[in-house]
């Protein structure tokens, strides 16, 4: 499964780089693999590098009473989301 951000750019930096709010974290990342971001744009975010533009945020991953991480799309979907191991943070694409 690829694992990936969706994340908002707050800053360019020099240097193709920028800073993305990811749920109010802040983390720098490299856009040498995407042309044309500015501030306000989303991107995708793998292993702090953009790797594509527009991204749009399509459900919400919450835990459920029974302990299990589930996905619910704005279409009304759900899905049961693997167990997370490594960083803490709900990505799926």
């Amino acid at each position: 499964m690829c694992l990936a951000i969706p994340a908002r750019v707050t800053r360019l930096l020099d240097d193709s780089g920028a800073v993305v709010d990811i749920g109010s974290v802040q983390k720098d990342i490299s856009l040498g693999l995407v042309e044309g971001v500015g501030v306000g744009d989303y991107v995708i975010v793998h292993v702090g590098y953009a790797l594509g533009r527009d991204a749009a945020i399509i459900g919400e991953v919450r835990q459920d009473a029974n302990r299990f991480v589930e996905m619910e799309t704005a279409f009304g979907g759900r899905r049961v989301v693997d167990w997370l191991t490594g960083e803490q943070l709900p990505r799926i694409c």
